[in-house]
């Protein structure tokens, strides 16, 4: 495995940039999500690390050597894509054996069959090995083409969405697989996804992207309680973070300059008022998740969502009194406002 280092990266598809001066280090065995709408620039990335397209400025240094002018065969790398790309006129063994017998490596037999066996039994393909391609289910489609990807024993594993073509439970499965995979080879890892849920608990460390620019890089929980501006602070939680003007919802101090409070279900207290007791919102409706309720909030013309136990006892149509507790702040320019 290799650290890769990507130093003031740019490239343009005519008028538009899809990167623009990226500078990002991903460590020997990391595993960086980078997460994004689409055209923020995730994709292309992956392709200019990999050598499929070449940047208009800047470099890729894969494992201390640049590899900027190098071709893709040149760079040591594996591309999973979210397609799954597998031959299908071949068995799963054929499939996973077949980066192993190209000209360029010429393995002996003995050593292909072990690194297939090996490797089929890492990705939980072994008792399919006979089977064609064709006759496989999505997910285990899926994990041949991660294991072809993995039995090169490449430099730097790139994936770009590799399991947004599934459905939810096969992906919830496979996220855990991935993770459990890549922890266990110890192998460095750039994964491209707009799924928050992938980014939060797949990666050691998230990249937000932003028309083709990194806004922000840290781990999950610093890019969620401490981001950078209003678009990170909207890429992580469910509900999505609610914006709100100061003033709308009581607040023990708003700092100078505010103008959008960012709050979560934990930055919101929220009571049942008592019989005489002041009110400042109510409850429009309540969608039942069955493990969590998802509360929508009117307070003053406008609505909030926020997150309860479904044992909370709150009705649609109850009155309530909310306040903020250590919410986000941010300015003018979007920008969060440290406080305290």
């Amino acid at each position: 495995m290799a650290e890769v280092r990507l130093s003031r990266l740019s490239k343009s598809f005519g008028a538009a940039a899809a990167v623009s001066g990226l500078d990002l280090t991903i460590a020997d065995g990391e595993f960086v999500v980078l997460l994004g709408p689409t055209g923020a620039g995730k994709t292309t990335t992956l392709r200019l690390i990999a050598g499929l397209e070449r940047p208009d400025a800047g470099s890729v240094t894969i494992g201390g050597e640049e590899v900027t002018a190098r071709s893709p065969a040149e760079r040591d790398v594996a591309f999973v894509f979210q397609q799954y790309s597998l031959y299908p006129h071949l068995s799963v063994y054929d499939n996973l054996a077949f980066p192993l017998r190209s000209p360029a490596r010429r393995l002996p037999a003995a050593e292909v069959d072990a690194r297939v066996r090996e490797i089929a039994g890492l990705v939980r393909i072994d008792h399919k090995l006979d089977s064609r391609s064709t006759r496989l289910s999505g997910g285990e489609m899926q994990r041949v083409a991660i294991g072809r990807a993995l039995v090169r024993k490449p430099s730097i594993f790139l994936m770009d969405e590799p399991l947004s073509s599934l459905d939810a439970k096969l992906r919830a499965d496979l996220r855990l697989e991935l993770k459990r995979i890549q922890s266990d080879v110890g192998s460095t890892l750039l994964y491209v996804t707009h799924d928050q849920i992938e980014a939060m608990t797949m990666a050691d460390r998230i990249g937000i992207l932003s028309g083709g620019e990194l806004v922000q890089l840290g781990t999950p929980r610093d890019i969620y309680t401490s981001p950078a501006n209003l678009h990170v602070a909207a890429r992580l939680g469910n509900p999505q973070i609610n914006l709100v003007e100061p003033g709308l919802i009581p607040c023990q101090s708003v700092p100078r300059g505010t103008r959008t409070i960012g709050a979560r279900t934990e930055h919101v207290e929220v009571e049942k008022a008592a019989a005489g007791a002041a009110a400042n919102a109510r409850i429009d409706w309540i969608e039942h998740l069955g493990d969590q309720n998802h509360l929508h909030i009117a307070v003053d013309g406008r609505r909030i969502t926020l997150l309860a136990d479904p044992y909370s006892g709150f009705k649609a149509g109850d009155a309530v009194a909310i306040r903020l507790r250590e919410p986000l702040f941010f300015g003018a320019d979007d920008r969060r406002i440290s406080h305290g």
